[in-house]
C-alpha cells in the first residue's frame, strides 16, 4: 500500500492476511490493484457531475464493484416523507454510477440509514433500514434483491426485534465470516441503549438472542470484525449536529459480547471530535496487502449552499490497530492513497429506477434537532 508523502502521516494499515471479498456470482476476472487517491475536502461526485446524495448508509465491494447505498436527503432538513435510499457503484472508488433508488413501493414515512449485505446461503441481497411512520415512532424494515443494485422489495416493514416494544432506532447491518447476521441498533425508550441482536439464517428477523445494553446515550452504531476480536463503534448522540460526534470502541471475542470499553478514537485530548462527523460505517476493503478498514462519517452542515444532499462524507485512511487489538486516533487528512482491488467497468444504467416525489400535506415547519424555525426552502414539499 502506497500513501500520499504530502499529509506526513504513517500508514500503520492494520490488514487481515488475505483480501476478504464477497464473490456472489462466481469466478471472476484475474484481481488487479492500482493506486487510487480518496479525497476528503471536495464533493464525491457521479459521472455526470452530479453531487453524490447518499449518507448515513455504507460501503461494501460485491461481485466485481464497489457499491456506495446511503440516505438521498435533497433540498430537505431530513424529515421529509421523500427521503430515499439510493445506490451507486464504482470500479475504483472514484467514478460513480447512480444505479437508481433502492426500494420499490416505498411507503410513507421517515427513512433513514439503509445496510446492505449479501447473504450466500438464499443468493439475496439484503437491506436493513430505520423508518418512522412518524417521528419518533421506531421501526426496523428489511427488504432484498437479487443483485445489489436492487431496487429491493420490502420484506417486512415492522421486523419484530427483542426490544421491539421499546422504539427501536437507528442500526445497521453485519454478517459474520460464517454467515451469521447480526443486526447492532438503538433502542431509544431504553435511554437511547445500543444492542446487537442475532438474525435468523434468511437474514430477513431476528433469531432472539440480544446482547446486553453496551451503552446508553448513544446513536450510529456500526459492527465489524477483525481477526478473532469484534468491534463495536458508536457515540453519543447527534441530531444532524455540525460540531460531530466521536466512536468509542467496543471490542469483545464473541458477537454478543460481552464487551470492553478500548477508548475513543474521533476525540482529542480536549474531548472534541478529530473529524467533525458523525458516524455511519466501517467498510473493509480489499488492497494489494489484505482488507483495509474504512471509518465513514457525515458531516453535517459542511455544504457550501444551502441542500442537505450535499454535505461531505468523511472516508478515513485505513484504520491503524495496536497489537492489542485496539484501534489508534483517526486522522484528520485531506486525502489519502492506497493500493485498491479495482472492480469491473460497465456501462451505466440506462433506466435507473426512480420514484416520484410525494406532497407532504404537512411539512415539517420546525426542526426536531434544533427546535428552531425549518426555512421555507428547506420544508419537504415534494420538490427535489
Amino acid at each position: 500500500m502506497r500513501v500520499q508523502p504530502a499529509f506526513g502521516f504513517l500508514l500503520a494499515v492494520c490488514l487481515t492476511s488475505c483480501a476478504h471479498v464477497r464473490q456472489p456470482h462466481g469466478a471472476e476476472s484475474k484481481t488487479r490493484f492500482q493506486a487510487i487517491a480518496v479525497n476528503n475536502v471536495e464533493p464525491r461526485r457521479d459521472i455526470t457531475g452530479e453531487i453524490v446524495d447518499a449518507h448515513d448508509g455504507c460501503l461494501h465491494f460485491f461481485g466485481g464493484r464497489y457499491y456506495l447505498y446511503g440516505t438521498a436527503y435533497g433540498k430537505s432538513a431530513g424529515f421529509g416523507i421523500n427521503n430515499r435510499f439510493r445506490v451507486y457503484s464504482s470500479p475504483d472508488l472514484r467514478r460513480w454510477q447512480f444505479e437508481g433508488e433502492s426500494i420499490k413501493e416505498q411507503p410513507r414515512g421517515v427513512f433513514y440509514r439503509p445496510y446492505v449485505d449479501y447473504n450466500a446461503k438464499t443468493r439475496k441481497y439484503v437491506l436493513w433500514f430505520n423508518w418512522y411512520p412518524q417521528l419518533w415512532d421506531g421501526k426496523i424494515g428489511v427488504a432484498v434483491s437479487d443483485t445489489p443494485a436492487g431496487p429491493f422489495t420490502i420484506a417486512n416493514l415492522d421486523v419484530r426485534l427483542s426490544q421491539a416494544a421499546a422504539r427501536p432506532g437507528d442500526g445497521s447491518l453485519f454478517v459474520d465470516d460464517d454467515g451469521t447476521g447480526y443486526f447492532i441498533y438503538t433502542v431509544i425508550a431504553q435511554g437511547h441503549a445500543i444492542r446487537i441482536e442475532r438474525l435468523t439464517p434468511d437474514l430477513l428477523g431476528s433469531a432472539g438472542e440480544v446482547s446486553e445494553v453496551l451503552a446508553t446515550g448513544s446513536e450510529a452504531p456500526a459492527m465489524f470484525r477483525r481477526g478473532n476480536l469484534y468491534y463495536a463503534l458508536f457515540d453519543t448522540t447527534c441530531c444532524f449536529c455540525q460540531e460531530g460526534s466521536g466512536a468509542r470502541v467496543y471490542v469483545a471475542t464473541s458477537p454478543l459480547g460481552p464487551y470492553s470499553l478500548r477508548g475513543n478514537i474521533n476525540r482529542d485530548a480536549g474531548d472534541r471530535p478529530i473529524v467533525a462527523a458523525q458516524q455511519t460505517f466501517v467498510a473493509r476493503i480489499p488492497t494489494s496487502q489484505g482488507d483495509a478498514y474504512i471509518w465513514m462519517g457525515d458531516r453535517w452542515g459542511s455544504r457550501s449552499d444551502a441542500i442537505k444532499g450535499h454535505d461531505f462524507q468523511f472516508w478515513s485512511a485505513p484504520l491503524r490497530f495496536t497489537p492489542e487489538g485496539g484501534i489508534l486516533a483517526l486522522e484528520n487528512v485531506p486525502s489519502w492513497q492506497a493500493d485498491a482491488r479495482l472492480g469491473e467497468d460497465r456501462a451505466p444504467a440506462e433506466h435507473p429506477y426512480v420514484w416520484p416525489a410525494r406532497e407532504d400535506p404537512n411539512p415539517l415547519t420546525v426542526n426536531p434537532c434544533t427546535q428552531g424555525p425549518i426555512p421555507p426552502e428547506q420544508q419537504d414539499t415534494g420538490a427535489r
